[in-house]
């Protein structure tokens, strides 16, 4: 605080002592002229002018200068001013102008020193009102009992009441203080709770451009590679390998356009350009046939109903995009750390209403080591991904040198009146962040074991 803001609030802390030394000196000359008019009415109340009546203005004044001698009153100035109360007994029924500044100072001690701290000098203070309301009683001849009964009332009323005032006004201002501290905290924990989300957001978005672009990436490395091979050899069979890495690129494209696409604000439209198809189960076969396509070894194998589990509903749309980037990410390892090798995905539809995804590849055929890499997140995506829908992942090697991901994704047979989800989802509706009833499955602990504990988590079987 500086010192232009220190000479700005002095004035106002003096407004009060001010108001209350001018208002008991007023008051007393009130007294005064009352009783000039009425001695009765005023029993002991010296007259205007006479030396009894300036020696009461002057202890008024100290009172009033006592009170603007801190900001707020404290326990030694609430005992000073009630000591200039015996101070004033010469006024006799006019002392009540004295316990002005008595009210003042208990008020503004209660409620900012707290009662609790601030007892002793309260008791203090009301025995000494009592005693000088006594003895001004005595002195205009009252009876010692009537005497010692006013000077307790008096005492009472003048320090009793402001501290039950300033108590309620404490206690109504802390209310308000703890009702903004929760206010704030709310504040803090929604600002946490989005910054979480904003975190989510960006894990799930890593891992959706991770699970489209290695899986692109690993075919147009592949078939580049066989490029290289055949451009001298066999110009035919350059020409077509190109020609399926421009689809493979296009396809890339495609794939990560409608992944902007779902991370667009929800006021896009829903229909038009922002109707994106969301992966299904049924996409596993088109992932297979693509895999066959740049010349890996892949079989598609199905037992039970497959497809009347996806078709009624039993699997959420959720579900079943977890279980196509499973297949996605794992097809895409094998073909990148196993090339050549024969790979077989299983789609089995289990009577206890499981749906168990197997993706096994055999040994790479050749001996050599595969290419050194950067550990990637493919694992840590699949795992992410089935602890959201409540699903168990397993993965490792074989025992015949080749590697198996295995995804137990639980089905629940909907409600007769519950229809089909839609296989074709508008962008404000198909958020990349699992929806609430996924949420909520989510809090049930996913179990994944993988096969070896030893295996690290990278990308490479």
């Amino acid at each position: 605080m500086t010192d232009r803001d220190r000479a700005r609030l002095r004035p106002a802390r003096l407004a009060v002592p001010a108001t209350c030394g001018v208002l008991a000196v007023l008051l007393l000359v009130v007294a005064a002229l009352l009783h000039a008019a009425d001695p009765t009415g005023l029993v002991g109340m010296p007259a205007l002018g006479a030396p009894l009546w300036w020696w009461a203005v002057a202890v008024l004044l100290l009172q009033a200068v006592a009170l603007a001698s801190r900001p707020h009153a404290d326990a030694r100035v609430l005992v000073a001013v009630a000591a200039a109360v015996p101070a004033l007994a010469g006024l006799g029924e006019g002392i009540g102008v004295g316990l002005l500044a008595v009210l003042v100072a208990a008020y503004e001690v209660t409620l900012y020193r707290g009662r609790a701290r601030t007892v002793p000098a309260l008791v203090v203070a009301g025995l000494l009102v009592a005693c000088g309301v006594a003895w001004a009683e005595l002195r205009i001849g009252s009876e010692a009992a009537l005497a010692v009964t006013g000077g307790l009332v008096q005492a009472l009323g003048s320090v009793g009441l402001p501290v039950l005032a300033a108590t309620v006004v404490g206690a109504r201002r802390e209310t308000r203080a703890a009702r903004a501290e929760s206010l704030a905290a709310r504040a803090r924990e929604h600002d946490a709770l989005v910054r979480v989300a904003v975190e989510r957001e960006r894990t799930a978005m890593a891992r959706e451009l991770h699970d489209i672009a290695a899986h692109h990436l690993s075919g147009i490395a592949v078939m580049t590679g066989a490029i290289g091979r055949q451009i001298d050899v066999d110009p035919a069979g350059a020409k077509a390998a190109v020609a399926q890495v421009r689809e493979q690129s296009t396809a890339m494209l495609r794939d990560l356009r409608n992944l902007v696409v779902l991370l667009r604000d929800d006021d896009a439209p829903a229909h038009g350009p922002g109707v994106v198809r969301m992966e299904t189960l049924a996409g596993v076969s088109e992932l297979v046939a693509a895999a066959r396509a740049q010349d890996v070894d892949v079989t598609l194998r199905r037992s039970g109903p497959v497809d009347e589990v996806a078709g009624s509903g039993a699997l959420g749309p959720l579900a079943q995009l977890v279980v196509y980037r499973t297949v996605q990410e794992a097809l895409a390892n094998a073909s990148r750390h196993a090339a050549g090798a024969s790979c077989e995905v299983h789609l089995d539809a289990r009577p206890d209403d499981r749906l168990e995804v197997t993706v096994r590849n055999a040994a790479p055929p050749h001996d050599d080591e595969p290419p050194a890499h950067e550990p990637g997140y493919g694992l840590v995506g699949m795992r992410e991904r089935a602890e959201v829908t409540g699903a168990r992942l397993r993965y490792g090697p074989t025992g015949e040198g080749g590697w198996e991901v295995r995804l137990t994704v639980p089905v629940a047979v909907p409600p007769p009146d519950q229809p089909d989800q839609p296989a074709h989802l508008p962008a404000h509706h198909a958020s990349l962040q699992p929806s609430h009833q996924a949420a909520r499955q989510a809090s049930h602990e996913a179990s994944h074991q993988p096969a070896d504990p030893t295996t690290p988590e990278g990308d490479a079987p």
